[in-house]
């Protein structure tokens, strides 16, 4: 037997995502978008409007697909929504010039930012990694992506976000402090991106806390919906 090909584990399983119209998205990456509308910066009263965009990591494990129960995370008390438009890169790179930026999505989703806000403001104020309050299981859930054959590139158009049934976010894409372009093109002068990374690109105002038995519902125009159900906490 040739022992240094034997796997010491078992394999981990591939993260994917459902195609709508049919097919599945495996997922390599997930990058997130801090602070990309105004309104939101203002309402958790930080930083610079005129800041660039920082970024964010979550483990792609971390992706649940729509219909999804997630169950409410230990090691906090504040756990919130944030609905954001997700981009799914089809095309690998690496200092890619906003021009060009657009011809490597694949799709478009609708996402859900789910955060430990307690735990993020603990990080913010001790300038520590935002992970903690970001970066947990079942923490980034994602529609059906949407191939740009089938869906527009986003420019405009409705983001919402309601519990049970009441509407609680609501803004525009147009809105968004840096296009989805601008945002490739940054993210790409950090890391070289591939095929298979999903880009979450920030939220506009409203979010707020959420309790184990709520059903949050998001949409963006021209996607498919996004709906999950907070779970009780595991044991």
């Amino acid at each position: 037997m040739n022992v240094a090909a034997q796997h010491m584990l078992p394999g981990v399983a591939e993260t994917e995502l459902p195609v709508a119209g049919g097919g599945m998205f495996p997922v390599r990456r997930v990058y997130c978008v801090g602070r990309n509308y105004i309104d939101h910066i203002r309402e958790m009263k930080e930083a610079d409007e005129r800041d660039p965009p920082f970024f964010f990591q979550k483990p792609r494990d971390a992706v649940v697909s729509d219909g999804a129960h997630v169950p409410y995370p230990p090691f906090t008390t504040d756990f919130q929504f944030e609905v954001e438009l997700v981009v799914a890169l089809g095309l690998a790179g690496r200092n890619i010039q906003v021009v060009q930026a657009l011809d490597h999505v694949w799709g478009y989703a609708v996402g859900i930012d789910l955060t430990r806000r307690d735990r993020q403001r603990d990080a913010r104020d001790l300038r520590l990694p935002w992970e903690v309050g970001k970066s947990f299981d079942a923490s980034a859930p994602c529609g059906p992506i949407a191939r740009t054959r089938d869906a527009r590139h986003f420019k405009g158009g409705a983001i919402t976000l309601s519990v049970n049934g009441i509407e609680r976010q609501h803004g525009d894409i147009g809105q968004m402090i840096w296009s989805v372009a601008e945002v490739i093109a940054q993210l790409s002068r950090q890391v070289t991106l591939g095929a298979g990374d999903l880009i979450y690109t920030g939220t506009p105002a409203g979010v707020g806390p959420v309790v184990p038995g709520d059903v949050i519902a998001a949409q963006i125009d021209g996607l498919p919906s996004l709906t999950i159900t907070i779970a009780p906490a595991e044991a």
